[in-house]
């Protein structure tokens, strides 16, 4: 995350610059206005707050302010439901004392194991803010064949998106796909931003690919709850899965995500060649382990 005064200045002025005065219900007087967007003035007027206190909001000074003024805040700027939620993150994050972040889950729980091996025809697997997968079942493992081939234990989805060249194929949609990566990556440091494992995997991505550094910095952020997921898997072709992704009361920080195609469907029908080879891979890998 790097310097948070500096991150809520980017956020801040990074919506404001998106929003046109038309959009916002503003006279849009002359034609040659200096700055994209919307001015500090303007943004402060529509808010209801002064002009210097606005000002000291977008420096990064979120400390103290109120649940009102941030409602305000985002309604002015017309902030998503995610965007809000990160706002409301860097204000809380702002006026926390520094103290050693809370211990994140590492493992799954064996009941959640039982739940993800109960799931016998879906694929599913659990991941952490970080997008680390810390158990999937075997359908799982199978879908995601080429993010597991990897060579770092956990897998990682969003590196694997970035950084291995066969991800442009198995993501059918590859641009929208690193998008929402590296947007739930922002989303998630602004709820975390002590977490030290977080911040090296950003700089990690940052150093090694261009793209992603180009992400990062729009200040995107996205929730990532539900939708399509089209996949290009190497052994049964394409796939187009419905996802949901469900967080773990028991398990706070932990995510289950479970994959389904509609019956009769040409991707159902991939999903159980997927299984029946998933099986045969499992069948060889035991058969070699007591030869």
């Amino acid at each position: 995350m790097g310097d948070l005064h500096a991150e809520v200045k980017e956020f801040l002025s990074s919506r404001r610059a998106r929003l046109s005065p038309d959009a916002a219900g503003l006279p849009a007087y002359g034609g040659n206005r200096r700055v994209p967007g919307l001015r500090r003035e303007e943004v402060a007027m529509l808010t209801g707050v002064s002009v210097d206190y606005y000002v000291r909001l977008e420096r990064g000074n979120l400390a103290g302010a109120s649940e009102s003024v941030l409602d305000a805040l985002a309604r002015t700027l017309q902030l998503d439901d995610a965007e809000r939620q990160y706002l409301f993150d860097l204000a809380r994050s702002a006026g926390a004392s520094r103290r050693p972040p809370k211990r994140k889950p590492s493992e799954v729980r064996p009941a959640v194991r039982q739940v993800l091996d109960a799931m016998a025809d879906a694929p599913a697997w659990v991941r952490n803010g970080r997008h680390d997968i810390l158990a999937a079942n075997r359908m799982g493992r199978a879908l995601y064949a080429p993010v597991f081939d990897g060579p770092r234990n956990p897998p990682n989805t969003t590196r694997f998106t970035y950084l291995d060249p066969a991800a442009r194929e198995f993501w059918r949609d590859y641009d929208r796909i690193a998008n929402d990566a590296a947007a739930m990556l922002r989303l998630e440091a602004g709820r975390n931003p002590h977490d030290e494992e977080l911040t090296k995997l950003v700089g990690e991505l940052s150093m090694q690919s261009e793209l992603f550094r180009q992400r990062w910095a729009s200040h995107d952020v996205v929730f990532h709850r539900s939708g399509l997921k089209r996949i290009h898997h190497p052994v049964v072709g394409d796939l187009d899965l419905n996802f949901e992704s469900m967080e773990l009361p028991s398990e706070p920080g932990l995510v289950m995500n479970v994959y389904t195609a509609p019956a009769g469907s040409p991707s159902a029908d991939a999903l159980r060649v997927l299984a029946s080879w998933a099986a045969t891979q499992e069948f060889e890998s035991t058969d070699a382990s007591t030869a």
